[in-house]
């Protein structure tokens, strides 16, 4: 029997979601769609070999491990973040930065526990909703730049992650309604951490208009998609 090796990544917003499919024939991309057709979409009714799924939640702070304690996850989340009524926090580990992320997913809609529940791996079992800081966390070891600028905008929010080296230097979100806006918070947290982006890669994982690209061209060495 031949072995199915293909992964699904899906990143879900108070919109929509979009999806990125990876085999070993090559890489398939979606538009960011609508929550209406996540059952008429046929790529969102198979099982893959490995399922990721990551929410558009600010509701996140990150944790030295030596100083997490499970049963203080909310409270240290409340010290960050206004959480809305009943939100439910959990949190978890990122031993590259010897760090725990506490989360709450809890941002107006249930579209991610959907998609958890359509799209499964090929054994059955289902994927856990993680935060888009995750994500973009998990994505610094595959980049090979020195200074690496890790962003998302959606829904009226910035994600920025910044490393140097193998030294996390930032991780945050910001509100940003317009793109203009969450330019404004990329530079600025550039130009306070004493970084250059005229020798700089910024790389996004949302999708950015070709006005937009250009636009972040006028500044950085380069713009990639990932």
């Amino acid at each position: 029997m031949t072995e199915i090796n293909d992964r699904i990544s899906i990143q879900v917003g108070l919109s929509g979601y979009s999806f990125r499919i990876t085999s070993p024939a090559g890489t398939e991309s979606s538009q960011w769609l609508g929550a209406e057709s996540i059952f008429t979409v046929p790529q969102m009714q198979r099982r893959y070999s490995d399922v990721h799924i990551t929410v558009f939640t600010p509701y996140c702070t990150l944790v030295p491990e030596n100083f997490f304690m499970a049963e203080n996850a909310r409270a240290v989340l409340e010290d960050v973040v206004e959480l809305p009524e009943g939100a439910v926090v959990d949190h978890v580990r990122i031993p590259e930065q010897n760090a725990v992320m506490v989360f709450s997913t809890s941002v107006g809609g249930t579209l991610h526990k959907v998609v958890s529940e359509s799209v499964m791996r090929m054994d059955g079992s289902k994927a856990r909703p993680l935060p888009e800081l995750y994500a973009m966390l998990k994505s610094l070891d595959s980049l090979q730049d020195y200074n690496r600028i890790v962003a998302s905008h959606m829904d009226g929010v910035l994600y920025l992650v910044i490393a140097q080296g193998k030294t996390l230097l930032l991780c945050n979100t910001y509100p940003a309604q317009d793109f203009t806006t969450a330019e404004y918070f990329i530079f600025l947290a550039m130009k306070q951490l004493q970084l250059n982006p005229e020798m700089s890669t910024i790389f996004f994982r949302t999708s950015l208009t070709e006005e937009q690209e250009m636009s972040l061209y006028r500044y950085f060495k380069s713009v990639d998609k990932i």
